[in-house]
């Protein structure tokens, strides 16, 4: 019987834009949250990175799917299949049974009941027999490395891909926390929107996301300053190929609403936040986590603005999957895991 009775743990950040799986204190698998299905079949063709390189250049039989959208899962079925997809790539060895699964998937902190119900589901069916579930920004505190059960206030604003997570944390609980459906994905569609309105050139997400990666910043003055970015596309009214180099300040310029949006979201957060945790906050900075994190002259711009140092996680994009990790070490310690 002791051969047989074979628990697995891993922990799981199943984000908007990426997904990663940690297992025995590993990352094992790290891949973009798209998975490839066959229509007429619906049966998966790839998942993760290779789904990825399919995404905006597939033929009438093949659809690519982003299963989450703003933090919360889209569609049912192509989350599953996604992460069965990824679960199976962390299991090559023992493929002759599947062994049970005990996960922890963090879950934005704004979630309703259904949408935490989505996840639970989604995890089950995948293979998940213990499911526990964790806040992103607990996650991300817990990543970052800060004592979140001690009786001080810290500040976590965690951009991820569809939501930005912002929460004040103390004594193992969020004591007040504000999600905002504006991230990543928006910034990328800004920047698309943007291409096309002043240069009439046409472009599609995974262009517009390698802006945003090469040129995008929050400042229109940068000490170290990129290179500027050359674009290819057709032109929006003659079809006709251009190429337009795009520098730091046009992008700096084209994400001010959507950056400005989350400063008043992260001064909200901070509005009702109780007095003696605000004073920590002032003291300890604010934490910043998640993909968006990694944008150019953000930290400073909200220093300048909100008047309370940000610091930058050191490895942002795996903050809240470290976090994760670490709380399924401790699943029977933490009391803030939800079954």
């Amino acid at each position: 019987m002791g051969l047989f009775s074979f628990t697995q743990e891993i922990a799981m950040d199943l984000g908007t834009a990426n997904t990663i799986i940690i297992s025995n204190g590993k990352i094992v698998v790290d891949e973009p949250s798209v998975v490839a299905l066959d229509r007429r079949t619906d049966k998966m063709i790839a998942v993760g990175e290779k789904a990825r390189q399919m995404h905006g250049k597939t033929h009438e039989n093949i659809r690519t799917i982003r299963p989450l959208r703003d933090g919360v899962i889209a569609d049912f079925y192509a989350c599953e299949q996604m992460m069965r997809g990824m679960i199976k790539m962390m299991n090559t060895h023992h493929r002759l049974f599947s062994p049970s699964l005990r996960m922890v998937i963090c879950v934005p902190s704004g979630s309703t009941e259904v949408e935490l119900r989505a996840v639970r589901d989604s995890a089950e069916h995948a293979g998940g027999r213990d499911v526990y579930l964790i806040f992103e920004p607990m996650a991300a505190a817990i990543g970052i490395g800060i004592d979140v059960e001690a009786p001080e206030g810290n500040m976590i604003v965690d951009i991820g891909g569809g939501s930005t997570e912002i929460a004040v944390i103390s004594l193992g609980g969020i004591v007040s926390n504000k999600s905002i459906r504006i991230a990543g994905d928006d910034l990328t569609s800004d920047i698309q929107e943007y291409m096309g309105r002043q240069h009439n050139l046409k472009i599609g997400e995974r262009t517009a996301e390698q802006i945003k990666i090469h040129v995008g910043a929050a400042l229109t003055e940068l000490e170290d300053a990129p290179e500027d970015f050359i674009v290819h596309g057709p032109n929006r009214m003659t079809a006709l190929p251009m190429e337009v180099p795009v520098c730091y300040q046009e992008i700096a310029h084209c994400l001010e609403k959507s950056i400005a949006k989350m400063e008043t979201a992260i001064l909200s957060a901070l509005e009702q936040t109780p007095p003696e945790l605000y004073a920590d906050i002032v003291h300890n900075g604010i934490y910043l986590a998640g993909g968006g994190a990694l944008l150019r002259g953000l930290d400073k711009r909200l220093t300048d603005k909100i008047n309370i140092p940000f610091h930058i996680a050191e490895d942002p994009l795996h903050a809240v999957a470290k976090g994760t990790g670490v709380a399924l070490k401790n699943v029977d310690k933490f009391s803030f895991l939800m079954r």
